[in-house]
């Protein structure tokens, strides 16, 4: 199984399965957004505790799914996955070990609290392929100050765990042997409280945030598509990457 699904004590755990980087395809996206999809209807739920096997959480999307025409596909669904984690409605914890890149990384700007290990790392690098990263584009401005944001997309330089948690998009930062136990704790905190308060709760806590933010996934989702997709260094970046070579831009 890519993806596992289990419920105990109100505490659902979501484990990406895939290694060594998890890759995210088309496939384990449908997955994870039928998970949510149920987990959604139980009355008894209190928090999903999101995370991965082995030594990365993820190294983003299958990178063959971005060429055309699958690319018309792959970023609707990706964007539909994001918002469906965002629109989830009980809190959503994220354990981020190891690689958390690309479409791994947007996955988690949804999350409500980000958990890393110290030896994390956090990037967009979809810049290095000639393309741009969707979601980020469109959360990360929410997510941090908008010149970090405007960094990590324009270098696809990697962040650490330490600079992550500094400019606001991880929690907390623990050691490399830790993460279950203090994930699992945090978890099991919140799933003391009622289910009821901690649903109006997360309304609550989106409630200047769900218009604004659709708005944006939507333009992001046109702009990858109708603008970045005709252009001729998108596909040039994509092939470079899957064929194992240096990129040749032609800055069109």
């Amino acid at each position: 199984m890519t993806l596992q699904a289990t419920v105990e004590d109100g505490v659902a755990r979501l484990v990406l399965n895939h290694p060594p980087l998890n890759i995210l395809t088309r496939d384990i996206l449908a997955s994870l957004r039928q998970e949510l999809a149920n987990l959604a209807t139980d009355s008894s739920l209190r928090v999903v505790l999101f995370s991965a096997e082995g030594k990365h959480f993820s190294a983003g999307a299958d990178v063959g799914e971005h060429l055309p025409p699958d690319c018309e596909r792959l970023i609707p669904e990706f964007l539909e996955t994001v918002t469906a984690v965002d629109a989830f409605p009980l809190p959503i914890i994220a354990a981020v070990q190891g690689r958390c890149l690309g479409a791994g990384f947007e996955l988690i700007q949804v999350a409500d609290i980000v958990i890393a290990e110290t030896n994390a790392q956090f990037g967009q690098p979809e810049i290095f392929l000639g393309v741009l990263p969707p979601a980020a584009c469109a959360l990360l401005p929410d997510r941090c100050a908008r010149t970090a944001a405007a960094e990590i997309v324009f270098t696809g330089d990697a962040l650490s765990a330490s600079e992550a948690a500094r400019i606001g998009l991880v929690r907390r930062v623990v050691p490399d042997d830790q993460l279950e136990s203090v994930t699992s704790e945090l978890s099991a905190r919140i799933a003391r409280h009622s289910a009821a308060a901690l649903r109006a709760a997360k309304r609550a806590l989106r409630c200047g945030e769900v218009g604004r933010r659709g708005e944006a996934l939507a333009a992001a989702e046109r702009i990858y598509l109708e603008e970045l997709m005709n252009t001729e260094d998108a596909e040039e970046g994509l092939r470079a990457f899957l064929e194992k070579r240096q990129p040749a831009w032609r800055h069109r």
